[in-house]
C-alpha cells in the first residue's frame, strides 16, 4: 500500500484545508471562537476521505471534527468573540478563556477520585475507579490524531494543567500494581495511545509481560486511530514494529484488546479501516467497539443497526454504546434518557445475537457505570429501571434499582430515587468511600 503522510490541521492552520470554501463567513468564524474553548484539530485522511464535504454542516463527521457556534452558549461565543477582536496577549487571553471553561464541567464523574497513591505520591497518571481495572495516561499519548468535538476529555489537550491526566514515570505504575494483585486489566487511554512510537508503546507494555505481573491478564488500548488514522496500522514507518509488539503480547498469554472508538458507520467504510483491522486481528488481538449516543450524529436506531452489523463484518465486536457525559458541549450532543434507551432498543431488535454483544445506554457516573435498563410501570408507578454494569463497590454490580421517570433529564445525577425513597441504596457508602480504600495496598477494603 502507498505510504501515506499525516497532515493535521488545528487552529493555526486549519485555513490550508482546500474543501474550506464549503463554509461559509459565519462556519469558518465559528471554527476559530469555539476552538478556542474546545480542542480542535482534524487531519489529512477525516478531511480527505471521510467527510462528505457536499452535506456541510449536517454531515457527521465533519460535526466531530469542525467546532459550531451552537456547541457552546451565546454569551460564551460572544465573550470569545470580544477577547479575540481585542488582541490581548497570550498570556491573558488563555487566562480569560480558562475562566470560560470552568463552566463547562471540565472534571465530570469524579475523575480526581479515582487517582491512588504509591509511598505517598499521588499517581496523576493512574486513575483506579473499579477493582479489577487499572487506567494509565502515558504523558506521550496525550493527543489524538483529530479530536472529537464531544470529547469527555477535552481538558487533556486544552493546556488546563489542574484538570489534565498525565504521567512520565512508569516505574511507579509497576509498583502500584505489583502491590495489587487482584488487578487482572490495564487500560491505556488519553488522548490516544496509539499516537506514540511503536518504541515508546513498547517501553510501557513489555514490562507488564514480565512473571511478576501474571496477574495482569488483559492489556486494553483505548484508541480513536483506526477511525481516524487506520494508516497507523498499514503504513506508518513503524507499523511493522507495533505488529511485532503485540504479537509478543500475545505470544506470552496475555489478552490484547483494542476499546475502537467509532461514532457513525461513515468511518468504517474506507478500504484503509477494513486493511487496518484486519491486520491488527491477525496478531491476535480483539477489537472491542463503544461510542456515546450523540444528537445531530448518531441519534437514529438505523445508523446503530448499520455500524454494529458493519463492525461485526469486519470480526469486531460491539461493546458499549453509552450516554453523552456531563461535560463540555453535552447540550449540543446529548439527549433525553427515555430517547437513547429507545434507540438502544430499536437498533438492538434489528440485528442478530453475534451483534448483541453490545450493553448499554450506559453512564460512566461517579458510583459506576451504569445501564439504562428501561422505562417500566411497578406498582402504578413509572420508573427507569437500571443497574450497575461496574461499580467503585463490586458488590454493586448487576444490582438492579430504580429511579423515578423524567422525559427530560440527560444524566444520571439528574435522577431521583423512585417509590418515595430519600436516596439510592448505594448513596451513604459513597461518602469518603473510594479515597479510604486505595488509601491502603490491600484491595481486601473493597470487600
Amino acid at each position: 500500500m502507498t505510504k501515506h503522510e499525516f497532515k493535521s490541521y488545528t487552529l493555526n492552520n486549519f485555513k490550508e484545508i482546500s474543501q474550506l470554501d464549503k463554509l461559509t463567513l459565519e462556519q469558518r468564524e465559528a471554527i476559530e471562537v469555539v476552538g478556542h474553548l474546545l480542542p480542535f484539530k482534524t487531519n489529512s485522511y477525516v478531511v480527505n476521505e471521510l467527510i462528505d464535504w457536499d452535506n456541510i454542516p449536517d454531515d457527521p463527521i465533519f460535526t466531530l471534527n469542525f467546532p459550531r457556534a451552537d456547541m457552546v452558549e451565546a454569551d460564551q461565543y460572544a465573550k470569545v468573540k470580544k477577547l479575540l477582536d481585542a488582541k490581548l496577549e497570550r498570556k491573558e487571553l488563555i487566562d480569560a478563556i480558562n475562566k470560560i471553561r470552568l463552566e463547562f464541567n471540565p472534571n465530570p464523574s469524579g475523575q480526581d477520585h479515582n487517582i491512588p497513591t504509591v509511598n505517598g505520591v499521588k499517581l496523576n497518571g493512574v486513575q483506579h475507579k473499579y477493582r479489577e481495572t487499572v487506567l494509565f495516561f502515558p504523558s506521550k499519548g496525550q493527543t489524538c490524531h483529530a479530536y472529537c468535538t464531544f470529547c469527555f476529555r477535552w481538558p487533556q489537550f486544552s493546556g488546563m494543567q489542574d484538570f489534565k491526566f498525565a504521567m512520565k514515570e512508569a516505574e511507579l505504575l509497576f509498583q502500584y500494581l505489583r502491590e495489587h494483585d487482584r488487578v487482572t486489566d490495564i487500560l491505556f487511554t488519553g488522548g490516544d495511545p496509539m499516537t506514540m512510537t511503536a518504541a515508546n508503546l513498547a517501553s510501557y507494555i513489555e514490562p507488564l509481560l514480565a512473571d511478576d505481573m501474571k496477574h495482569i491478564q488483559t492489556i486494553r488500548i483505548g484508541t480513536k486511530s483506526l477511525a481516524y488514522w487506520p494508516y497507523r496500522y498499514l503504513t506508518d514507518s513503524d507499523s511493522d514494529d507495533l505488529m511485532r509488539l503485540f504479537e509478543k503480547v500475545v505470544k506470552a498469554g496475555k489478552n490484547l484488546a483494542f476499546m475502537a472508538h467509532f461514532n457513525h458507520s461513515a468511518e468504517l467504510k474506507t478500504e484503509a479501516v477494513a486493511k487496518a483491522i484486519a491486520r491488527l486481528r491477525s496478531t491476535g488481538a480483539q477489537i472491542r467497539t463503544q461510542s456515546p449516543l450523540l444528537k445531530h450524529i448518531n441519534d437514529d436506531y438505523n445508523v446503530w443497526t448499520e455500524m454494529w452489523r458493519k463492525q461485526v463484518n469486519l470480526n469486531c465486536i460491539p461493546y458499549y454504546m453509552f450516554v453523552e457525559r456531563d461535560t463540555g458541549a453535552k447540550k449540543f450532543f446529548e439527549l433525553p434518557l427515555e430517547q437513547c434507551w429507545n434507540i438502544f432498543r430499536e437498533a438492538y431488535q434489528r440485528v442478530s445475537g453475534v451483534c448483541r454483544t453490545v450493553r448499554g445506554p450506559s453512564m460512566s457516573a461517579t458510583p459506576g457505570k451504569i445501564q439504562l435498563l428501561g422505562v417500566t410501570e411497578v406498582k402504578g408507578e413509572k420508573v427507569f429501571a437500571l443497574r450497575f454494569l461496574q461499580g467503585r463497590n463490586p458488590e454493586w454490580v448487576a444490582r438492579p434499582f430504580f429511579a423515578k421517570y423524567d422525559p427530560e433529564v440527560t444524566w444520571f445525577s439528574k435522577l431521583k430515587p423512585a417509590f418515595g425513597e430519600e436516596k439510592f441504596f448505594f448513596e451513604d457508602k459513597m461518602t469518603n468511600y473510594f479515597r479510604e480504600a486505595f488509601d491502603h495496598s490491600e484491595v481486601d477494603n473493597f470487600e
